[in-house]
C-alpha cells in the first residue's frame, strides 16, 4: 500500500469530503479552514472552492436535493429548512426546497405519525404527547392539528 504524503493538499481534502457526500461551499470552507498550514496563501481555500465549483464538483442544487432525500421523509419542513440554512445555501435554492417541502408536508407528517403511533390519541395527555412529537420533528401546529384530527382519513391538503 503506497504511503500518503505527510500533508494532504486542501484540494485533496475537499475532494475526499465531496466523495463522501454533497457539501456546500460554506461547509467545505469551514472544514478546510481547520487544515490550513502556515505556508498556505490566505486565499487558498477560495481558489480551491472556485476551481471545484467551476468543474461542477460543488453544486448547491445537489446539496439541497441530497438533504431533502435523506431527511424529508422523517422531518418536517421547519427542521429540514434549518439544516439547509446551516449549509449556507442561496435564497433561490432555499425557496425551491421550501416549495417542495410544502407540497408534501401533510403526507409526510401522516407517515411519520403512523410509523410512531398508528392510532389516534385516547386522551388529552396522549394527544399532547403526539403533538409534541410532531412539533419536535419540525411539523407546524396546523399540520399536527390536521394529522391528529383525522390521522389519514382526509388527505386533502
Amino acid at each position: 500500500m503506497p504511503s500518503l504524503p505527510s500533508r494532504i493538499s486542501l484540494k485533496g481534502r475537499a475532494l475526499r469530503y465531496l466523495a463522501a457526500r454533497e457539501h456546500s461551499r460554506t461547509e467545505l470552507a469551514a472544514k478546510l479552514a481547520r487544515h490550513m498550514a502556515d505556508d498556505d496563501a490566505p486565499d487558498a481555500i477560495e481558489k480551491v472552492l472556485d476551481e471545484l465549483t467551476a468543474k461542477g464538483f460543488i453544486d448547491e442544487g445537489r446539496v439541497a436535493e441530497s438533504v431533502l432525500h435523506r431527511r424529508a421523509n422523517r422531518l418536517g419542513g421547519a427542521r429540514v429548512m434549518q439544516e439547509l440554512r446551516a449549509k449556507g445555501l442561496s435564497a433561490p435554492v432555499m425557496a425551491e426546497a421550501a416549495e417542495q417541502l410544502r407540497a408534501t408536508e401533510l403526507a409526510r407528517a401522516k407517515e411519520v405519525w403512523r410509523r410512531k403511533f398508528g392510532q389516534l390519541p385516547s386522551d388529552a395527555a396522549e394527544r399532547a404527547r403526539q403533538w409534541r412529537f410532531l412539533a419536535g420533528r419540525g411539523f407546524s401546529g396546523d399540520i399536527a392539528r390536521r394529522v391528529l384530527g383525522g390521522a389519514g382519513e382526509d388527505d386533502s391538503a
